[in-house]
């Protein structure tokens, strides 16, 4: 098995930008195809929480409508932005205005041509522009002032604050105009990527063919077509060997190693998530900065990647991960395990007192799941009692994420490639704020990181809040998962991405 984890993902952002079609590179490359057959099945472990890719909350559903759903941008495999429904674009040297050329004869799945008006509804839709007093399904969008038509099929945003880390959101999907109002379960919207949905079965699978009208034959799919089979970790095994599963992401290191010696290849990459466990700070247990300090110094971080993934993984100390580039910074060396220590700062917070809490995990996601496990072993060492409440995917984003019903919890969390996108769970003034984390200081150096322009500053502020919620110890950042995917030997072209996508357009038979 190939240990090379995979660096990826370098943010590219400047003060004035424009990019052109020619300057489309990177992501997979189109080759002739063999094909042995006309279908692949990729197993995935959650089910779609909808198809409206303006309104869904899972990353893991996002993921996989990566296939049907483009952006005026598209983020490629080296972390580079490309054009992708624009042709190209610029941003003024203050950064409040962005100017997008949209391309010419683009296609949506029902024959209709997309249109300045389709891109001007789908991005007033997330700014919440589209009535007076409409709420933003999307925060960052909230910065948006107005969304105009210009001459040359130009669409102009104008922001209310500078922001030139606003590109990175606009890989946001484009649809129809009003086109939610056509959405069905089996459906959904009407996208213009490489597939488009023939069938959804809620719970079940979610099937793909390829879309023939495609506006760019050198990225346009392989197979033709693909089915998202939601599926338990022992259900996929089982198909993976049977031959009825042909990639199966997000496995662990005993079941990459079981698919490795039953024939199938195994490939590594980053997550690009960061997982921790998260406290929930309107929880009283974890209002004393010295009890979240002691669960930072108890939790051995290097024995969780032993235990959870062979010792792969990036070990982390703070809100970033690496392919943050330039804003990301390293802080994993700030709690180095030491159970005296925790057991000490826990005696003077607490007197004696036992401390006693309920981890909430996605029982749906092994490797979270797993990583609670080791936790609740380490904790016990120091007289810590954490319980686990093993749920389903749903509860989780219901009760959990949406409704603030925890003590903690154990998941990992991504971002758009922008960094305020993972700061902004930070701000106690936003919305995403899991963790209820409230802190002026933080709020004030996030503001003037959006605002500000200069590249350099941007990144010392960026420095700064991961050292002030390291220093906090805000959650217990714990790592950027590897990702193991186990794929057919037949197959070739799986790519990994700086951000949470699966691509099956890149992949090919042999």
């Amino acid at each position: 098995m190939n240990n090379n984890i995979k660096r990826i993902g370098t943010l590219v952002l400047t003060g004035v930008m424009i990019i052109s079609a020619a300057a489309m590179v990177g992501g997979c490359n189109k080759q002739d195809n063999n094909k042995e057959k006309d279908t692949i099945v990729v197993g995935i472990q959650q089910a779609l929480d909808g198809l409206d890719p303006h309104t869904v909350e899972s990353a893991g559903t996002r993921e996989v409508l990566y296939n049907v759903f483009e952006g005026l941008i598209k983020v490629e495999s080296d972390g580079t932005i490309s054009a992708a429904l624009a042709s190209e674009y610029s941003i003024n040297d203050e950064g409040t205005v962005y100017t997008f050329v949209i391309r010419e004869n683009v296609k949506f799945h029902d024959g209709s041509v997309l249109t300045t008006e389709d891109v001007k509804y789908s991005i007033e839709r997330n700014a919440g522009l589209l009535s007076e007093g409409g709420e933003a399904l999307d925060d960052a969008f909230t910065n948006i002032e107005s969304v105009n038509i210009k001459e040359g099929n130009k669409v102009e945003l104008v922001l209310k604050t500078a922001d030139s880390e606003f590109i990175s959101y606009l890989n946001e999907p484009v649809i129809k105009k009003d086109g939610e109002k056509n959405a069905n379960e089996k459906k959904g919207p009407v996208g213009t990527g490489p597939y488009k949905v023939i069938e959804n079965v809620a719970g079940d699978r979610l099937e793909l063919t390829k879309f023939d009208d495609y506006w760019n034959p050198e990225k346009a799919a392989n197979i033709k077509n693909v089915t998202f089979k939601v599926v338990t970790a022992s259900s996929a095994m089982l198909g993976m060997k049977a031959g009825t599963i042909d990639i199966f992401p997000y496995i662990t290191e005993d079941q990459a190693n079981e698919l490795e010696a039953a024939g199938f290849e195994i490939l590594d990459g980053n997550t690009n998530l960061v997982q921790a466990l998260y406290l929930n700070h309107n929880c009283d247990k974890f209002k004393d900065v010295s009890v979240r300090k002691a669960l930072n110094y108890a939790i051995d971080k290097q024995e969780i990647l032993d235990m959870v993934a062979g010792g792969k993984g990036t070990i982390l100390g703070s809100a970033l991960f690496e392919g943050f580039g330039k804003y990301y910074k390293d802080c994993a060396g700030i709690y180095q395990y030491d159970a005296d220590k925790a057991k000490t700062l826990l005696e003077d917070a607490l007197g004696g007192e036992k401390l006693t809490f309920t981890v909430r995990v996605p029982a749906n996601y092994e490797v979270h799941m797993n990583t609670a496990l080791v936790i609740q072993n380490q904790l016990k060492e120091i007289g810590v009692d954490m319980k686990i409440d093993a749920i389903d995917w749903s509860t989780w984003l219901e009760e959990v994420y949406a409704g603030n019903n925890y003590e903690a919890t154990v998941v990992g969390i991504d971002a758009k490639l922008a960094p305020k996108d993972m700061m902004r769970r930070y701000y106690s003034k936003g919305s995403g704020n899991l963790t209820a984390y409230n802190n002026p200081e933080f709020d004030k150096l996030y503001e003037e990181a959006v605002a500000t322009t200069d590249e350099a500053k941007k990144q010392e502020l960026y420095h700064k809040m991961q050292d002030l919620l390291a220093e906090e110890a805000a959650s217990v950042f714990i790592q950027d998962n590897v990702q193991l995917v186990a794929i057919n030997k037949k197959l070739t072209g799986y790519t990994f991405y700086p951000i949470y996508v699966q691509d099956m357009a890149c992949v090919k038979w042999k």
